[in-house]
């Protein structure tokens, strides 16, 4: 059984802070800091560019990529770390629009996160040959999947919601429609068990900073089913996906498996932060984390609705079709959550009126959860957040 008190004990969140925003960055683990700054001092520091063969920064991507692997389900040799989400959403679409080259609609859902429906349109607007983004409601998905479907591509969690899709079933639809699946693990990977290989699913992204705690700006993931590894065009050919990067050929050849999915230099110092973050998942398992998340958020929605009728659940009330998230609905969603923050109570707000709150139980236990709520409580009933100072959009909400 996973040791929550000992993984809590790994994460450094400050004295009296509930944090509730692991769905959007999670916290920092306390051995982050020390490996980033072993790794510049004693890797860079020392070895200057010998690094990429002493320290080994060459095959971190595909090393690093092992470990996710092992939370998401999928083989060794399958995953590739390197470059931004929006860059491995670009490649994954691509490469599966290649492999069905006669069919010319991508459908994916209105609670898909807009910055992969926008490298959707851009990737097809440079295409020019027809192609269509067909959007519909989450509910929708299942009973939208044809024949004329290429590829299906889909966040398994819904951002604002917490919705969770049955990747398996619509896995399996698509491939009997004769379409692709490119699944968003933004927010799953670490957040609950995932099973690529078992689905059957063909491409999968996923970022680093959220329930994988790897901070701001960490780089992101790709996946790529075994049986199309050999054969997915990487459409971003670049150099660090050469079959021989360094013979410095002016013709582009494909690396072998997953190694054709890299595309510039790996960022090796964020990456000595992700291969930190990823040491406190040693021993956990990931059907207790499951456990324990649905429990904390059930316990959650329990007392908010006791206390705060106000709010209007957003969620799916079944935990088990949702991810590791609640998110409620309200007019002043904005300005309650910023009177939230600045009672130390960290969630985060998304238009126009979701307040969206993480459950990690990596960090996040049942005292922080009443906690919570009687802060959200007392926020609503004396309208604390009433004020013109909490009404004043950020950059960032």
């Amino acid at each position: 059984m996973t040791d929550f008190t000992r993984t809590r004990s790994r994460f450094a969140i400050p004295d009296g802070v509930i944090y509730l925003d692991g769905n959007s960055l999670g916290p920092l683990p306390v051995a982050a800091a020390d490996r980033v700054g072993r790794m510049i001092s004693e890797e860079w520091g020392k070895h200057l560019i010998k690094g990429w063969n002493v320290a080994g920064w060459m095959t971190q991507p595909r090393r690093i990529g092992d470990r996710i692997g092992r939370l998401i389900g999928a083989a060794d040799g399958t995953v590739m770390v390197g470059d931004t989400l929006s860059v491995k959403v670009y490649q994954a679409l691509a490469s599966a629009l290649g492999l069905s080259p006669s069919r010319r609609v991508i459908l994916s859902d209105n609670g898909n996160f807009p910055s992969d429906l926008y490298i959707a349109s851009g990737l097809l607007e440079s295409l020019d040959r027809g192609y269509e983004l067909k959007v519909v409601a989450p509910e929708d998905v299942e009973a939208a999947i044809d024949e004329t479907i290429a590829a299906l591509m889909l966040t398994e969690v819904d951002y604002r919601t917490g919705r969770l899709h049955d990747m398996r079933a619509l896995t399996r639809k698509a491939h009997a429609a004769g379409a692709l699946t490119v699944w968003d693990l933004a927010h799953s990977a670490g957040a609950l068990p995932v099973e690529l290989e078992n689905a059957g699913a063909d491409f999968a992204v996923g970022c680093t900073y959220k329930y994988l705690n790897a901070g701001p700006g960490a780089p992101a993931f790709i996946y790529v089913a075994p049986k199309h590894a050999d054969t997915a065009r990487p459409a971003l050919s670049g150099w660090m996906g050469h079959r021989a990067p360094f013979a410095f050929d002016l013709d582009y050849r494909a690396g072998p498996g997953i190694e054709r999915m890299r595309v510039g230099t790996p960022p090796i110092i964020a990456m000595a932060a992700l291969d930190a973050a990823l040491d406190v998942w040693d021993g956990v398992s990931m059907a207790d984390v499951r456990h324990a998340s649905i429990a904390l958020a059930d316990l959650f929605i329990h007392e908010v609705e006791a206390s705060c009728p106000e709010l209007t659940l957003a969620s799916p009330r079944d935990g088990t079709r949702r991810g590791s998230q609640v998110s409620f609905r309200h007019p002043e969603g904005y300005a309650i959550m910023q009177a939230l923050i600045a009672r130390d109570v960290i969630g985060d707000f998304r238009a126009p009126d979701m307040m969206r709150f993480g459950f990690t139980p990596l960090y996040i236990g049942e005292a922080e959860v009443r906690a919570a709520v009687d802060i959200i409580a007392d926020v609503l009933t004396n309208r604390r957040w009433d004020t013109a100072e909490y009404r004043k959009k950020a950059l960032v909400t």
